[in-house]
């Protein structure tokens, strides 16, 4: 019987115990050294902020994945983990220190010597913990294995599975040799494929490792026999280096499926993504809703009709859904468009644009698009959940259905209010390949960085008024 150990986050409650512990230790060492211990619980704040610091790193672990791999990591890289995770519970408690306006409370001598002692001791008890789990989980606790492989695999094979603090190799098969006797990677070749049923019969071994090729397909007869004799059969469909970032294993219906994509992205990942653009949405909608006070006016009077603009446009893997701007053109902008087709500076009209276009507005129409006011509506998109702060432009339906297939890279995520082509020279942009290369470049290679990185460059384009044509 095999006992499947736990995956996921919560698999490493303990790291988030010893953290919470080191957190303790340095909370008490800095209200130590910069107060007396006896005074804690005279003043409110110090005993609320400590909870309120167990939190936030809670948090911030879940959200910043600083667990990952953290078994595999060296002490150097572990300390730079412990300092990366310490900046970011700094920058975030900071944050809601100031936006809760109990900033000033805050001894700023305590916060930093809080802050050093806890990267300390968080590096100490990780390390600590680690030592303990490498070096005391006893041999009888460990599964042994049996690995059963080819000659040319072995070596690779062997070294894949030593990191693994949960087995330990106690022989090696040969499907293609008779190496009985010699040792690859120090460990022993116990038998060849006809002796193997009795070395495990007549020995301790929990499981059965298969790593074989198509010219070397698993033996049925031995996998049946294992499985009458209660020996686990473990298949080695890949190796973890060869789950990069495009690739992963998960469940899909029935079947255990290995799946590739241009970039994958974890449940974390998105989860934050989708919160900003929720609390963005409803910050920019009021933004919108005063926006709206200024410009309806201005637009009704240069151009009497409908304040906003909606179009239907193509979002992610080609749904379709209805996007909102404040109209910045006359009334009969789509009808012209065709005219001035000629005249369009992207090759085959996969996108339009042009210099001086006579569609917009004169006065109110060029400067809300100088300074993306336009945009704002389509918050209210972001909202929805049809489109991101930052992704990329969405294609128009005809623009869509002029798309070769390479160009639908585009639509391999939400659409966005702003993304890497905007903030990469906007307007001047006029190879469409040039456009589908920046999308592109930014979904094989996003993170929340990414994306703060395109919301910062955007604000200063918007700020100097770059605005598109």
């Amino acid at each position: 019987m095999y006992k499947r150990y736990e995956t996921g986050w919560l698999k490493h409650f303990d790291f988030l115990a010893a953290d919470i512990l080191a957190m303790i230790l340095a909370y008490i060492t800095a209200y130590g050294v910069r107060f007396r211990l006896s005074t804690f619980f005279d003043n409110k704040f110090y005993p609320a902020f400590s909870l309120l610091l167990l939190i936030l790193h809670g948090c911030t672990i879940f959200f910043d994945e600083n667990y990952q791999n953290i078994l595999r990591r060296g002490y150097l890289k572990e300390a730079t983990a412990c300092l990366q995770h310490t900046f970011v519970l700094s920058c975030i408690t900071l944050l809601f220190l100031y936006l809760t306006k109990q900033i000033d409370i805050l001894s700023r001598i305590f916060f930093v010597l809080l802050m050093c002692f806890f990267l300390v001791y968080s590096w100490i008890v990780r390390s600590v913990l680690k030592l303990h789990l490498h070096k005391n989980t006893k041999d009888t606790r460990k599964r042994n294995l049996i690995v059963l492989t080819t000659e040319s695999m072995a070596a690779k094979v062997l070294k894949t599975l030593s990191s693994s603090m949960e087995t330990q190799i106690v022989g090696l098969c040969l499907a293609d040799a008779d190496r009985s006797g010699e040792r690859i990677a120090s460990v022993p070749v116990i038998a060849n494929l006809d002796g193997l049923l009795d070395y495990i019969k007549k020995n301790v071994v929990d499981g059965l490792f298969l790593a074989l090729t198509d010219d070397f397909p698993a033996p049925s007869f031995i996998v049946n026999t294992c499985l009458s004799m209660g020996v686990s059969v473990h298949y080695g469909l890949t190796t973890q280096s060869d789950l990069d970032h495009t690739t992963t294993v998960e469940n899909m219906g029935g079947y255990t499926v290995l799946t590739q994509s241009v970039h994958i992205v974890t449940v974390r990942q998105v989860l934050t993504k989708r919160l900003f653009d929720i609390c963005a949405g409803l910050v920019g909608l009021v933004v919108t809703g005063i926006a709206f006070l200024f410009v309806a006016p201005a637009i009704y009077i240069a151009s009497p009709g409908p304040i906003f603009f909606s179009q239907t446009r193509v979002g992610k893997s080609g749904r379709k859904f209805k996007i909102y701007k404040f109209r910045s053109m006359y009334m009969d902008a789509e009808e012209r468009k065709k005219e001035l087709m000629a005249q369009n500076k992207i090759a085959d009209g996969m996108m339009f644009k042009m210099d001086d276009d006579p569609r917009i507005i004169k006065g109110i129409g060029h400067f809300i698009r100088d300074y993306s006011i336009d945009e704002l509506p389509q918050l209210w998109n972001v909202l929805k959940g049809d489109m991101s702060l930052v992704g990329t432009r969405p294609p128009t339906v005809d623009e869509y259905e002029k798309y070769e297939y390479h160009h639908k890279i585009r639509l391999a995520i939400k659409p966005g209010i702003t993304g890497m082509w905007q903030v990469s020279g906007r307007s001047n942009i006029t190879d469409f390949e040039e456009v589908v290369r920046l999308d592109s470049s930014y979904i094989t290679n996003w993170s929340l960085g990414l994306d703060l990185k395109i919301l910062l460059k955007t604000v200063n384009v918007v700020l100097k008024g770059d605005g598109a044509s």
